[in-house]
């Protein structure tokens, strides 16, 4: 059953909340006073029964609810009314919550909580039921995908085990959504009580939605047994499809000492060996079972040791994860894979079985990857690897839309095979960005894909791109380094961190292509050169920079291959100096003797210059003894 967090109303500041207690939510002392525990079985019969309350799920539009005195069943004064948002509405996503009492009552006598609803439309509820209390929620039943017409119509929702139901606070809730177009609309629900129906007869329990499921695990997996339900006969001869909560179950385990199952489903491995686990439903046993070969202790993946700021996570727990849409997309009709992931000491591990191919999709929004180097990928393959065997790995770019699907999406595989396949052991897979050649751009990366053949299922973990140090961000993320050279000793063209030479025109029409602009980089002033063919710099008077040393300047580029800088005098006489791109590992300083630029009349300087290709960042450009 899905978990819902509850967003409960104070007493004070919201008017639904002040509403609900006009229309009768305060305890009826008569009510509590003839008995220790009520059992009145009214929930909402044209208003509420005493010491009934609401609370908003979170997550929902809390304005949602709200009792209606024009539409009715049957004409009566009054009915709850819920009007479900459009899909995006600011003010929440869906309509819901819960209606519970602070003192429970004794339901013990009925067999079914009954109500009637219609819609404005044809409309599909996600869930509703009984149970949820706000504190264990123990004893839940609940209908799913509850389809409703427009015409009033008598619900019914089976108590599996009325005789468990002796202190119960959970009267009432449900859950709906936008439909299938993402549109709202509105539904009534009404006459809500507890009910004794002679004409309900208790069918087939379920565990696992009754599928008799095998799985290979380690010691201190825990999991829960889930797919819980049961089938009943209704008094119109409908056979009911009822969710239960595991309280209404007895779970056994066929061998305690390798795995242990509590009262609320939760399986625990203990020690090597096989453990059948199964439950009864009153005096029935449930259909399902889940078989359990304990392979003994669990030999984890190895820790990541790359920097967490170098890294973009897609599944791991070392790091921080990318918004992750599934780690199985089910992809019908031609998957055949299926998951059954496990937690361990604290380690979370993928676990796919009956593999052909998976998907994994992060799509919401997309990653860029560009300033990554490598894809890495962590795999145990519990299974000997035979003859032929291979594992593909394909990354897929969703394109400049973000979207799947379209002319723009791109994608690459790698495929591997022995020796680097081994069985029983971790493999840990390091895939250059730079061998997908497919792969035309990586600002939109929306997928992964695995497949392989005679390869029957593996675990899997650590699974992120990481920058080996050996990919340039196209932006510099940090400014160029703080000048330390005193003031006393510098002449200035650009910088910060001194006065620079007054009136300087840092972009002069010169006929070039390049754009030039300042921008900040973490605070910073930076000349930018995109698209770099020639660019000029105009002092706003002529230098003497004869008494000094050395020209420094800071400059950063991840794709250049070319980069000269010029000193100019009258003439003009100008003379180049090469400087070495890419500035790998981030920015560069360099100091150039000023004799490198001979014949220039370094007592006249009136520009300098740059030429080469690429975008080319520079910071601090300043004359120095």
């Amino acid at each position: 059953m899905k978990t819902y967090s509850i967003f409960k109303y104070k007493k004070t500041g919201l008017a639904l909340m002040s509403l609900l207690l006009v229309l009768g939510c305060q305890n009826d002392d008569a009510d509590l006073q003839t008995a220790k525990y009520s059992n009145n079985p009214n929930v909402f019969i044209d208003s509420f029964s005493g010491g009934l309350e609401y609370a908003a799920f979170s997550g929902t539009d809390i304005f949602a609810f709200q009792v209606d005195n024009k539409v009715a069943y049957n004409n009566t004064s009054a009915s709850m009314r819920f009007d479900v948002p459009n899909v995006n509405d600011p003010a929440g996503s869906y309509a819901g919550g819960a209606f519970f009492t602070k003192v429970g009552k004794d339901l013990t006598s009925y067999n079914a909580l009954t109500f009637w609803a219609k819609s404005l439309q044809t409309a599909t509820i996600g869930t509703v039921g009984f149970g949820l209390d706000l504190g264990e929620n123990k004893y839940q039943a609940s209908l799913t995908n509850l389809k409703l017409s427009t015409v009033w119509k008598k619900y019914i929702i089976p108590i599996p085990d009325p005789s468990k139901l002796k202190i119960e606070k959970g009267m009432f809730y449900i859950s709906a959504g936008p439909d299938q177009n993402g549109n709202g609309f509105s539904f009534w629900v009404d006459e809500v009580k507890f009910e004794k129906l002679g004409t309900i007869a208790l069918g087939e329990g379920s565990i696992l939605n009754g599928v008799n499921k095998t799985e290979t695990s380690f010691v201190g997996v825990k999991k829960t047994i889930d797919g819980l339900t049961s089938i009943f006969n209704l008094p119109n001869g409908i056979n009911q499809a009822v969710s239960l909560s595991p309280a209404y179950f007895v779970f056994s385990s066929s061998n305690p000492s390798a795995a242990t199952v509590d009262n609320l489903g939760k399986v625990t491995i203990l020690a090597a060996g096989t453990a059948v686990i199964t439950a009864k439903l009153g005096e029935a046993t449930a259909k399902g079972s889940l078989t359990i070969n304990s392979l003994g202790s669990f030999t984890h993946a190895p820790t990541p040791a790359q920097d967490a700021a170098k890294v973009l996570s897609i599944y791991s727990d070392k790091y921080t994860n990318a918004s992750v849409e599934y780690f199985n997309g089910y992809w019908a009709p031609y998957q055949t894979t299926t998951s059954a992931d496990f937690v361990v000491d604290g380690d979370n591990v993928l676990n796919y079985a009956n593999f052909n191919f998976v998907g994994i999709q992060f799509s919401k929004p997309t990653v860029s990857v560009s300033n990554m180097s490598h894809l890495h990928l962590d795999l145990f393959m519990p299974n000997a690897i035979t003859s032929g065997a291979n594992f593909k790995v394909q990354v897929v770019d969703f394109g400049a839309d973000g979207v799947f699907g379209g002319s723009d999406d791109t994608s690459s595989t790698v495929t591997f095979v022995g020796p680097t396949l081994v069985s029983q052991s971790w493999i840990g897979l390091n895939i250059p960005l730079s061998s997908l050649t497919g792969l035309l751009a990586k600002d939109h990366i929306g997928q992964i894909i695995l497949s392989g053949t005679n390869i029957t299922g593996f675990y899997a973990d650590n699974i992120y791109f990481y920058d080996d140090g050996s990919v340039i961000p196209s932006v510099p993320v940090t400014a160029a380094p703080t000048p330390t050279t005193a003031a006393s000793n510098v002449l200035s063209i650009f910088s910060d961190a001194y006065t620079n030479v007054a009136a300087t025109n840092f972009n002069p029409s010169w006929g070039q292509s390049t754009v030039a602009t300042q921008i900040l980089i973490a605070g910073n002033n930076t000349l930018k050169y995109a698209g770099l063919n020639y660019q000029g710099i105009e002092l706003g008077s002529a230098q003497n920079v004869s008494s000094k040393g050395f020209l420094h300047l800071d400059y950063y580029s991840s794709n250049s291959t070319s980069l000269k800088v010029y000193l100019i005098s009258p003439g003009p006489v100008e003379k180049a100096y090469t400087i070495s791109v890419p500035s790998i590992g981030g920015w560069k300083s360099i100091d150039i003797p000023l004799t490198a630029f001979s014949p220039v009349n370094l007592s006249n300087i009136i520009q300098l210059k740059f030429d080469g290709n690429g975008n080319i960042y520079l910071d601090n450009i300043y004359f120095k003894n």
